[in-house]
Order: C-alpha cells, then structure tokens, then sequence
C-alpha cells in the first residue's frame, strides 16, 4: 500500500511538473509572437497571487500576465494583508550585489574609527544629492567606506572623476570638493578604473547616485541620513 502511495504521489509531481512546463511554454510562446519587441524572457514563475505570473526579463525588471499570456501588466504587487511590495521585494533580491565581489580595486578607501563596520558606495562628484550624503556620512564612526567614483552626469563629472582618483590624495581630493567646494587640482594617470565603474553599475542596475551597498548585500538608492546609515550598518551581516 505504502509503494502504491509513493508511486501515485511521484505519478502526481510529474503531472505537475509537465504542467508547469507546458504553462511556461504558453506564456514564452505567446508572448514572443504578440511582443516582439519584449526583451528575451529569462524567467517565467507563479507570482504570490494566483493565477498571476511573474515575467522576468533584462535580467532584473518584472512584468506580469495570466496563465495565457493574454495580458501583461507592469507595475507593483502589493500584498495588502501584510502591506509589502512584492515587487520591489523581489528587485531588491535579484538586484543584490555581493559584497565580496565587489572590484575593490577600482574604489578607494576611507578608514573612520576601527572600520569594523564596512560599506561601499557609488557616487558622482556632480552629484548634489551625493555633497548632502556626504555630510551626514561625517556623523559615521568606526566604518570602512569603499569609494566608487561613478561619473554618469557628463563629461565634467568624467573630468572630475579623473583628477580626484589620479590626486596623490584621492580621500582628501574627495572630501575637499565634496565637503569644501575645492576643486581638484588637473592631474593624469590610468583612470580606466571609471570606465569599469560605469560598466559595473550597468551590470548591476545602478542608475543614480549615491547609492549604498552594505556587508549583506543590500542595497539603499538615494541620499539618506546618518541615523539610517547606522540602521543599516547594524543590520548588515555578511
């Protein structure tokens, strides 16, 4: 009897396995026939709501649409029960980077207190936001920060860039125009390490700055204050 059961409960995976299979197949197929200019599908899986399905595409955005493909929706899924974004949940998820992964090389560092704590965040010297971080950064103890210059506002933010990661200095470089308006001084050396940056944030969907990204991974857009910042330092764990 036993047998039986186990071979009638693999019977019945199977059957919803081939299910699934030919479900996503559908929803590629007409998709792909319908939306030509949809980018190629990377994922197609059920979504928390039932009979709604998760399109991934371009690596990290998401769509959704029913089990036919006849629909496609684009825009958050909220589960009001429990008032979460599941949406931006899972961006978050799939847009999470490694810290340990992160090329440091092509950063510079800044040691406060012990540096215990670590950080690592992309910034534009044009960037306005990105001189209020930096002052509320101030207010940060015992942290290591891994600067990555991200010039991604035009060629004066390129000009910029080169000349503070080409100082012999490159902290003070950065502190004194980002916190003392001193412009950096014109200096030359292989600054192929911006270039690397710029490719690294398109990589992993970085698109404006500052942005922050902690020991765990996560990652914070946007210029927040000193008491978030220690926030999210205390709940990082690598």
């Amino acid at each position: 009897m036993k047998k039986l059961m186990k071979t009638a409960l693999t019977f019945a995976g199977l059957t919803l396995a081939l299910v699934a299979f030919a479900q996503e197949a559908t929803i590629r197929k007409n998709l792909a026939e319908r939306i030509p200019q949809l980018q190629k599908i990377d994922e197609v899986s059920k979504s928390a709501m039932p009979g709604l399905y998760e399109v991934r595409v371009n690596g990290t955005d998401i769509l959704y649409t029913d089990a036919e493909g006849n629909f496609l929706i684009q825009g958050a899924l909220i589960d009001t029960r429990q008032r979460r974004n599941l949406t931006e949940e899972r961006i978050d998820k799939l847009t999470a980077v490694d810290f340990s992964a992160l090329p440091l090389k092509d950063a510079f560092t800044i040691v406060r207190g012990d540096g215990k704590r670590k950080m690592a965040v992309f910034e534009d010297p044009n960037c306005g936001y990105c001189k209020r971080f930096e002052t509320d950064l101030q207010k940060v103890n015992n942290v290591t920060v891994h600067m990555f210059l991200f010039p991604i506002l035009g060629k004066d933010s390129m000009d910029k860039s080169k000349n503070i990661w080409c100082a012999k200095d490159r902290a003070k470089a950065w502190s004194d125009w980002m916190l003392r308006d001193i412009t950096p001084a014109g200096a030359t050396c292989d600054a192929a390490a911006l270039t690397r940056n710029v490719e690294f944030g398109k990589k992993h969907k970085i698109t404006g700055t500052p942005t922050l990204i902690f020991a765990d991974g996560s990652r914070v857009p946007g210029a927040i204050g000193a008491p978030q910042i220690e926030k999210f330092l205390a709940q990082a764990k690598p």
